[in-house]
């Protein structure tokens, strides 16, 4: 049986995947015998260690394509390759964050984050240096022994992080982690994000409604359509890391947020009333 790396190898983390999604396309059947299609021959082509998001309309396939990616879900038509390699499976070298923390109530924060190296019969002694750091990365230094219990929802959700990034991924995907938090919470949570994010400078798929979010964080935001979900919009972000909040007032920031509303307008998503 094979061993995971212990945690001297996770030092130095590897760097980011390549993703290409070609010709993909993803339709879920229903119990009368019909299907209703999520995402429609979608290609996305995303570099190693680039931060991409993923935004657009409930229903527009979003967290399909990522459920795809993951190898949760197998495609109707086409086909997802991380760093060249046809995904069939969940992948060694992915970690994902969902909305929900997802953790489990009776296990301490450090056993949740643990969780990945235990289902992957790994020596969770070794990891323990590294869940050490990554808890202090996220502002939760001496915190390993509490229960989810214990932890407010932004910072089950920060733990939730860390098991994803235990064993340094190459590719993170995020289907919108910070939709359940309070404003205050999640304007701390995007900033602490960028912040590990450019520490590590892994790939990263960020699947959000909001228009704000996606161009704060992402290298580049990708619009999809309403259902069957179609890329309308591949949008480079061009502006200087590491951004602070101030940049919301950038004219090129309010410029990126406006092309993404007008896709959204001409589609009937948005309307002035």
């Amino acid at each position: 049986m094979n061993r995971v790396a212990p945690a001297r190898a996770v030092s130095s983390p590897p760097p980011g995947v390549s993703v290409r999604i070609e010709g993909v396309s993803k339709a879920y059947d229903t119990r009368e015998g019909d299907s209703i299609p999520a995402l429609d021959r979608t290609d996305i082509m995303i570099e190693p260690g680039e931060f991409v998001a993923i935004v657009g309309p409930s229903g527009c396939g979003k967290s399909t394509a990522l459920n795809l990616i993951a190898g949760l879900l197998p495609a109707s038509s086409g086909r997802i390759l991380l760093d060249g390699e046809v995904v069939k499976r969940p992948h060694r070298k992915i970690g994902v964050v969902f909305q929900t923390d997802l953790l489990l109530y009776w296990r301490t924060v450090t056993e949740n984050i643990l969780l990945p190296i235990e289902i992957k019969r790994g020596r969770a002694a070794d990891y323990l240096p590294r869940v050490e750091q990554l808890l202090e990365q996220v502002g939760l230094q001496g915190f390993g022994g509490k229960y989810p219990s214990e932890l407010s929802g932004g910072m089950r959700q920060r733990v939730a992080i860390c098991r994803a990034l235990i064993q340094d991924p190459g590719l993170l995907l995020m289907d919108e982690p910070f939709g359940a938090l309070d404003a205050l919470t999640r304007e701390q949570m995007i900033m602490d994000l960028q912040a590990m994010w450019l520490s590590v400078r892994n790939t990263v798929l960020f699947i959000t409604h909001s228009i704000e979010e996606a161009v704060f964080l992402a290298d580049r935001v990708i619009v999809m359509s309403p259902r069957p979900g179609r890329v309308d919009l591949d949008l480079h972000i061009e502006l200087k890391r590491p951004r602070r909040w101030a940049v919301h007032t950038d004219p090129r920031f309010v410029d990126y947020m406006a092309r993404v509303r007008k896709i959204f307008e001409s589609k009937g998503v948005l309307t002035e009333r």
